[in-house]
C-alpha cells in the first residue's frame, strides 16, 4: 500500500503544478485540489484514504463528523498517524489581518480576503470539499499524532492539540506545495490537559515572526491570516482573548512524529513514515544527497544527488542506503536553518523534538526572540533556568534532537544493504541474536556519528557564508573567522552592543572616513545607544570607542582588499550589505506594544503596519515608497513615519532581553 497519510489528504502535489488556479477565487483553489485527487484515481468517496494509519476510533471523516464535538477531545491514540477532526464553530470572528506575501505564495488574490467565504474558512466555519448532508467529499480536516522530548525528557504523546489541518495544494507558478492549518481552532484527541485554544497575544507574535523569518531568508512556516474570537475568553496566567492563526508549511511533520512511533515500538509505521517523507515530502529518493567523497573527514562540498532508490553506497560496514540519505537530508536542512538563526540572532526558545521540523523549517513559535545586546547566554524563555535553549546552545540542541531522530531511524539505517530483504522487512532487528544484530547496531552508530561531522560542516559553511555577507565581503578568508568574526562577537558582548543594529549601521560606513585612528573612534560612536550612552556598567567611553575603532580598522582593510580601494565605498557594496542586514526586527518590546494596542486599545492598522515592516525588513524607510505587496496590494504605502523611526532606533534599556513564558 502506498503511503498517503493525512498530511497529504487534499493533494497529489506533482499533478497540481500544471493546473492554472493561481490568482483564482478562494473556492476555485479548493475545488481544484479536490478535482485533481479524483482525476488521479485516489478514492475520495466518503472521505476514505489510501493509508490505513488513521485513528481507529474514527476511521472515516463521516465517523468523525457524526460524533459529538466533545467526543473528539483528549485521549491516547495508538497505531495512528492522524485523526479526522473538524474545527469548532466560531461566532462573530473578526479578521484582523492577512499576509499579502503569504496570499501571493499560496496563489490567491489579496481581494479574496474580503469575501465572506474566506472569512468563514479561515476560522473553520466552512469546510470546502465536504458535504455535510451526505457526509462525503474529497477532503476533511485532520490533526497529527506525535510525541517529543521536552527539555531533554520524554513527554509521551503530544500531537496537534490545537492545530487542525484543512487542505494541501501547490502553487503552479512556483511549484511550492503548502499544507494549510488553523491554530487555536478547538480541542483534538491530542489536546492533553489543554483547551485547544490560542490567545491573541501569542497569535500576533506567531503571525508576525513567521512572515519576518521568511522575509529574512530563513526557512520557516508561514502565517496567512489572523482572526480575533470576541466571545472566547482563554485562561492562561490571566484571562485573555482568543484568536485563530492560519498557518501554512511545506510540511508540518516533526521529529516527534518518529519519536512516538519509536517509543511504542511501531517499526512498521516508522518505515512507512520515512518512505512517505522520502517519496512525497522531498519529492523522490533521487532528490536526496549521495555519499560524500570523504564522509569521515570534513565535507565541505555539495554531495551528488540523483541516486536511485535501491543504490547502496559505501564500503562494507558503512553501507549507506536510502534511509540514511533521508536522514542526511534532514540533517543538512536543519544545519542550514540553525546557522541562519545564529547569524540573525534568532532564538526559538523551546527547541523540543516536537518543535523541530523534518523539512528544516522554523516551527511552533512560543517564547522566541531576537537578540538585543549580544549575549550568547540569553534565552527568551523565562522557564529555561538551565539555559538549555539559549543562543549559545541552539546548534548543539538541534544536533541532540537529530540524534533522537537517528535513534528512531537507526534500524533502517543500520540495515544497510539488507533494508529491503524480506526477513528484515518482516522481522526487523532481533536483539536476542547477537550475531545478526551487532553489525546493524555498529553500522547505525558509525553512520550517525559520521553524519554528525556533516552537520558541523554544513553549519559552519553556512555560518561563514552569511557572516561574510553581513560584513559586506564578497569572499571569505580563513583568517576572517578569528580576526573579524570572533573578535566582533567578543567586542559586542563586552561592550553590550546591539547585535542587529551594529550590522545595519556598519552598512552605511565609508572606508574613506576610517583612515585614521581619530576618525575611526569618532565613527565608533554610531554603534553606542543614544538612549543610555556608552553601554556596559563601568565601561570607559574612550576605551570603548578605541576598541571599536581597532576592529573597524581591520574591517576597513578587508573591505578595501576585497572590493579594491575604488569599490570599497561604492553604492554596490552598501546596497549588498543592506540586502542582508535588516533595519527592522520585530523585537519583543515592539510586539508587546502592538499586542497592547490591538487588544486593549482597539487598534487594527498597527498590526498591518508591523507586518508590512516585518515582510520588508531591509528598507531604509517605508512610508511614501511604492510596494508590489502592500497591505492593499500594489501602490504607495502610507504608514506612520514616526513609528517606523522609533521601531528601528535604539532600544530602551528596560525593554532589552525580554523573556516570556511558554503559555500561549
Amino acid at each position: 500500500m502506498r503511503f498517503k497519510p493525512a498530511t497529504r489528504c487534499l493533494a497529489v502535489a506533482q499533478h497540481l503544478k500544471s493546473i492554472p488556479y493561481a490568482n483564482q477565487p478562494f473556492s476555485a483553489f479548493f475545488s481544484t485540489t479536490s478535482n485533481i485527487m479524483a482525476l488521479n484515481g485516489i478514492s475520495t468517496e466518503n472521505g476514505t484514504h489510501p493509508l490505513s494509519a488513521e485513528d481507529a476510533a474514527f476511521p472515516t471523516p463521516a465517523d468523525s463528523h457524526k460524533a459529538d464535538r466533545d467526543d473528539l477531545g483528549p485521549r491516547q491514540v495508538k497505531n495512528a498517524i492522524f485523526t479526522w477532526v473538524r474545527p469548532e464553530k466560531q461566532q462573530d470572528a473578526e479578521l484582523l489581518a492577512v499576509s499579502p506575501a503569504a496570499m501571493r505564495d499560496l496563489g490567491l488574490n489579496l481581494s479574496e480576503a474580503e469575501t465572506e467565504e474566506f472569512r468563514e474558512v479561515v476560522v473553520g466555519n466552512k469546510i470546502i470539499g465536504w458535504d455535510e448532508e451526505t457526509l462525503s467529499g474529497p477532503g476533511y480536516p485532520w490533526a497529527q499524532c506525535y510525541g517529543g522530548f521536552q527539555f531533554g525528557q520524554w513527554a509521551g504523546q503530544l500531537g496537534d492539540g490545537r492545530a487542525i489541518s484543512l487542505f494541501e495544494g501547490t502553487n503552479p507558478s512556483t511549484g511550492v506545495r503548502y499544507e494549510v492549518q488553523l491554530k487555536g481552532a478547538g480541542m483534538t484527541p491530542y489536546s492533553r490537559f489543554a483547551d485547544g485554544k490560542a490567545v491573541l497575544r501569542s497569535s500576533i507574535r506567531e503571525f508576525v515572526v513567521s512572515e519576518h523569518l521568511h522575509a529574512l531568508g530563513i526557512p520557516s512556516t508561514r502565517a496567512l491570516a489572523i482572526s480575533l474570537l470576541p466571545h472566547a475568553r482563554v485562561r492562561r496566567e490571566t484571562i485573555e482573548p482568543g484568536a485563530i492563526v492560519v498557518r501554512m508549511a511545506q510540511s508540518w511533520l516533526r521529529f516527534g512524529n518518529f519519536d512516538i512511533l519509536r517509543a511504542r515500538g511501531d517499526r512498521k509505521l516508522v518505515r512507512q513514515l520515512a518512505t512517505f517523507i522520502g517519496e512525497e515530502v522531498f519529492g523522490g529518493w533521487n532528490n536526496l544527497p549521495g555519499r560524500l567523497t570523504d564522509p569521515e573527514g570534513k565535507p565541505g562540498h555539495e554531495p551528488p544527488r540523483g541516486i536511485p532508490k535501491e543504490t547502496i553506497e559505501g564500503p562494507p560496514g558503512a553501507e549507506e542506503n536510502r534511509f540514511h540519505r533521508l536522514y542526511r537530508e534532514i540533517i543538512r536542512r536543519n544545519a542550514l536553518t540553525v546557522a541562519k538563526w545564529q547569524i540573525y540572532g534568532f532564538m526559538n526558545g523551546v527547541l523540543n523534538t516536537d518543535n523541530t521540523s523534518v523539512y528544516g523549517l522554523s516551527i511552533d513559535f512560543g517564547p522566541f526572540a531576537f537578540m538585543d545586546n549580544f549575549d550568547p547566554n540569553y534565552t527568551p524563555n523565562h522557564d529555561d533556568f538551565a539555559l538549555r535553549y539559549s543562543y549559545r546552545n541552539q546548534a548543539t540542541i538541534i544536533w541532540w534532537n537529530l540524534v533522537r531522530l537517528g535513534e528512531a531511524l537507526g534500524e533502517l539505517i543500520g540495515a544497510g544493504p539488507d533494508v529491503d530483504s524480506e526477513s528484515f522487512v518482516q522481522n526487523g532487528l532481533n536483539f536476542d541474536d547477537d550475531v545478526a544484530s551487532k553489525p546493524i547496531e555498529e553500522r547505525a552508530h558509525k553512520l550517525i556519528t559520521q553524519a554528525g561531522e556533516e552537520f558541523k560542516a554544513v553549519f559552519m559553511a553556512e555560518f561563514k557564508r552569511l557572516f561574510t555577507a553581513r560584513l559586506g565581503l564578497k569572499n571569505y578568508k580563513e583568517t576572517d573567522f578569528d580576526s573579524l568574526f570572533d573578535s566582533l562577537l567578543n567586542m559586542m558582548e563586552a561592550l553590550e552592543l546591539d547585535y542587529n543594529l551594529f550590522f545595519r549601521r556598519l552598512s552605511s560606513l565609508k572606508t574613506a572616513d576610517l583612515q585614521t585612528e581619530e576618525a575611526r573612534q569618532k565613527a565608533a560612536d554610531v554603534f553606542f545607544s543614544k538612549v543610555e550612552g556608552v553601554p556596559g556598567p563601568g565601561t570607559d567611553e574612550e576605551k570603548a570607542c578605541k576598541q571599536v575603532g581597532e576592529w573597524l580598522d581591520k574591517w576597513r582593510q578587508r573591505i578595501e582588499e576585497d572590493w579594491s580601494s575604488e569599490g570599497a565605498d561604492s553604492d554596490e557594496r552598501v546596497a549588498a550589505m543592506k540586502k542582508v542586514n535588516p533595519s527592522f526586527i520585530p523585537r519583543g518590546w515592539i510586539l508587546d506594544e502592538v499586542i497592547r494596542r490591538v487588544e486593549k486599545e482597539g487598534e487594527r492598522d498597527v498590526l498591518k503596519r508591523v507586518l508590512h515592516m516585518a515582510t520588508h525588513p531591509f528598507e531604509d524607510a517605508w512610508t511614501g515608497k511604492e510596494f508590489e505587496d502592500g497591505p492593499k496590494g500594489k501602490g504607495v504605502y502610507q504608514g506612520d513615519k514616526a513609528e517606523e523611526e522609533r521601531w528601528t532606533g535604539d532600544v530602551p534599556q528596560q525593554k532589552k532581553a525580554m523573556q516570556c513564558s511558554c503559555s500561549s
